[in-house]
């Protein structure tokens, strides 16, 4: 009798720590549904003369039937083997042409039915607009002749778009590129069905390597084969009326760039060996140029299986790198070398060097330039003028120079020293237009340039445009926006002359629309657009940027949201809720910085809890949560006292308006703020709940670096393991909401990190609940799943934080 009661109690005590609960689907309250099931504007795109606006309809989310298709995971990759497209894709279901001075909008005429349109390209005149359909078995590329708002089908459903956007623009408007599936493809094998031929073996040549955890990798020789079939294409050149005329055979192409004066192509193939540990950009490839009819003039690149890289986030590959036409010129590549072996813990004085070399490359490059630092970018002019950047990321430096690309002995003229963090000191942006070649390089007027900068001050966010002396290189302000109560972006000039430039202008309650601004003409405005706010029932609500400070005096910010109709007299105590992300610095004074606009529109999603503010809720949205290492200290060697303090200085500085109950206070985020959430539940008596999408609990997991952390776990075992909530799970009391999707496609943030920290949790008694939401990746994206997300928060948060 007594064996025969043991055995029930453990059968009781198994049915109770590993019962599953049976849920369908669920929808969240009324107030929440009304935001989150909204009708999504237009997204817009304009020629380069400003004169037409392709509209572009998709719905606001996907459908679990959407999610719900064939997939290969390889190399990196997702792709739907049966339409040889990203499983990933978000498709356009509808567009329709405007012109700019007539808000009278045109259906495009011709669409296919249920279009599923993706890759939308406006030729080099801007007369036409290349798009690509998926139907269910395969990917079509169309074309759109603007004028008339007409499309017609170029190809049948057999374009590869395994590798992203299939087809090119060549300069004459006729003519386009296409990556087309080979005529003599072999079906893919199924893993499932074919057996091996023999085990899987993997080698370390004892050569350190230090990669970070990617997931989708390939795992056995069935994967190398398929990976090999679903990249293979043809290359063709296809004629708007349709011909189409084979310009390559079939090989692995990875990259296709037409040089500026269309008379040579650079082609880049992916070699074998392949890897099974890092994704297919480490793959080895070849890089050939040839002239438009496919005659091939010189190798220029060759690059080995690059699995072996030097430790540290300035780190590269040795040999020829960033390698790309150089748009000011007919054909003329540039590309950079490492002069430190790509090794960021050698010393040099400089560390990448950048060369020049001229078609039809029978002479040896030349040296443009070498520079102290990581090379960042380079915008060209012309001739003579040319704008190089470089950066480390171990001192948030970056500089930015003035060069001359027809005499390299010139020194290159520092124009910008800077903490890349400190957002108050930048400078902005310099002006871009197309040339001739159409390619977008320097605008230059009368030896001036011009920059657009997005205005961070303390004071508040205030764009501006400069002008560039390019020979004193002095500075002069031309215009600078004014608006306290709304925000505006200065997105480009349009007539240097004349002033008129193109700016996007919102307000908490004013959906985000497109206008002309005359900055010489007393700042005249015309709008473009008129979208309208599909999230009325929130505009009452109140918005407002808060600053406090950290107790170590460092200075923080946070979008503060009140729920409409709130007294801040008589100031009733409601719940907080806050949302955050940490950052890394290394310095108090950038870190302090706010990049937070009140004025910004209020648009809620999925990813915060802006929802909660029409339940009776305060919310802190998008609060700073620094983290700072000064000098050698690196910020994470007090990762969690500093994230209990940024958590603390919060609380404290809402409750100081006298807003809250501050024994009702929840704490959430997404990806490393679900990291940042577990530890602050972990290691502090502040919150009451928390909500945790996506994220990482073991750092072990992620031994070779994680976020902006560069050593490794056997350097530093006491950081991995401190911050990692998993190491931690016996201190967990506090109840938590943890969610991830199925699929995650993030290093570092397998689905797996959730499903053992749950498991640890419940074995050691701690009050947790685990959602895993089917078919979804990293971010979510299918309508069902959003849905029933918003609904389990909002269940969890009136049960641990309301009531």
């Amino acid at each position: 009798m007594k064996l025969k009661i043991t055995l029930l109690l453990f059968l009781n005590v198994s049915f109770i720590a590993f019962a599953q609960e049976n849920l369908m689907y669920q929808k969240p309250s009324k107030s929440i549904l009304d935001l989150a099931d909204y009708e999504r504007a237009p997204s817009v795109s304009m020629d380069t003369k400003k004169e037409y606006l392709l509209l572009s309809y998709r719905s606001t989310y996907k459908t679990l039937d959407d999610l719900n298709q064939d997939e290969l995971r390889l190399a990196g990759l997702r792709i739907n083997p049966s339409t040889n497209i990203s499983s990933t894709v978000t498709y356009i279901n509808n567009l329709k042409i405007r012109k700019i001075n007539n808000t009278a909008e045109i259906q495009v005429s011709g669409l296919p039915d249920n279009p599923k349109i993706s890759n939308i390209l406006w030729s080099p005149n801007d007369k036409k607009i290349l798009f690509s359909h998926t139907t269910n078995s395969g990917v079509e590329l169309w074309v759109l002749d603007v004028a008339s708002a007409k499309a017609k089908k170029l190809t049948e459903g057999i374009v590869n778009a395994n590798l992203g956007n299939p087809f090119s623009w060549f300069l004459d408007n006729e003519t386009i590129l296409v990556k087309m599936l080979p005529k003599n493809r072999q079906p893919l094998l199924d893993a499932k069905k074919d057996l091996p031929t023999g085990p899987i073996i993997s080698n370390t040549s004892g050569t350190k390597s230090q990669n970070r955890t990617y997931p989708d990798m390939l795992k056995n020789q069935n994967d190398e084969i398929n990976f090999e079939n679903i990249i293979t294409s043809e290359l063709y050149k296809v004629n708007l009326n349709g011909t189409a005329t084979l310009f390559k055979p079939a090989a692995m192409y990875a990259g296709e760039r037409i040089s500026p004066d269309g008379n040579y192509i650079l082609l880049t193939t992916i070699q074998k060996p392949f890897s099974y540990v890092v994704p297919l950009n480490r793959f080895p490839f070849k890089t050939v140029v040839y002239d438009n009819n496919g005659v091939e003039i010189k190798v220029v690149n060759e690059v080995p299986l690059n699995e072996i890289i030097p430790k540290g986030f300035m780190a590269v590959r040795k040999g020829k790198r960033e390698m790309a036409w150089r748009n000011d010129k007919p054909a003329t590549l540039s590309y950079v070398v490492a002069l430190d072996e790509g090794d960021p813990a050698n010393k040099a004085d400089f560390r990448d060097e950048l060369f020049l070399w001229e078609a039809p490359f029978t002479k040896d490059a030349n040296t443009l330039v070498k520079i102290p630092q990581r090379f960042n970018n380079i915008t060209w002019g012309d001739d003579h003028t040319a704008i190089v950047s470089d950066e480390w990321y171990d001192t948030r430096n970056t500089k930015t120079y003035l060069i001359n690309p027809s005499n390299p002995d010139q020194q290159p003229k520092v124009i910008s020293d800077r903490n890349s963090q400190d957002i108050y000191s930048d400078p902005g942006i310099f002006e871009t237009r197309k040339n001739a070649y159409n390619k977008y390089v320097l605008a230059i007027e009368n030896n001036t340039a011009y920059r657009i900068g997005e205005g961070f001050t303390k004071d508040g966010q205030f764009p501006f445009i400069d002008e560039f002396n390019l020979k004193t290189l002095q500075t002069k302000r031309l215009y600078t926006s004014a608006y306290k109560d709304k925000k505006e972006d200065l997105l480009e000039i349009e007539d240097f002359k004349t002033g008129k430039v193109l700016v996007q202008i919102q307000s908490k309650n004013d959906y985000p629309n497109y206008y002309f601004r005359n900055i010489k003409k007393q700042n005249a405005l015309t709008p473009i657009t008129s979208f309208k706010n599909p999230f009325e029932s929130i505009k009452d609500v109140s918005k407002e940027v808060i600053k406090y400070k950290r107790k170590d005096g460092v200075e923080l910010s946070g979008t503060l949201y009140l729920p409409a109709g709130y007294d801040k007299v008589k100031k009733e105590k409601l719940p907080l809720l806050i949302w955050a992300y940490p950052a890394e610095y290394k310095d108090k004074s950038s870190a302090g910085q706010t990049s937070q606009n009140p004025n910004e529109f209020t648009f809620p999603y999925y990813g915060s809890f802006v929802y909660w503010v029409t339940k009776g809720y305060v919310v802190l949205d998008d609060a700073a949560f620094p983290i700072i290492g000064e000098g050698t200290t690196e910020p994470n060697d007090n990762f969690i006292t500093q994230l209990v303090d940024n958590a603390e200085a919060a609380i404290n500085a809402v409750d100081a308006l006298g807003y809250i109950n501050r024994k009702k206070v929840a704490v959430g985020g997404h990806s490393y703020g679900a990291f940042m959430t577990a530890n602050l539940l972990t290691h502090s008596n502040l919150f009451a709940c928390g909500i945790a999408r996506s994220g990482a609990y073991n750092r072990t997991l992620t031994p070779f670096g994680f976020q902006t952390e560069q050593r490794n776990y056997w350097e530093v075992p006491s950081v991995y393991n401190t911050m990692s909530p998993f190491m931690n799970a016996d201190k967990m009391k506090t109840p938590i909401l943890l969610v991830h999707g199925e699929a995650d496609n993030n290093p570092g943030t397998f689905t797996l990190q959730t499903e053992r920290y749950f498991q640890a949790l419940k074995g050691l008694g701690a009050p947790a609940r685990m959602v895993i939401l089917p078919k979804e990746a990293h971010s979510y994206v299918a309508k069902e799943n959003i849905l029933h997300l918003l609904w389990e928060q909002d269940q969890f948060l009136e049960k641990y934080l309301k009531n």
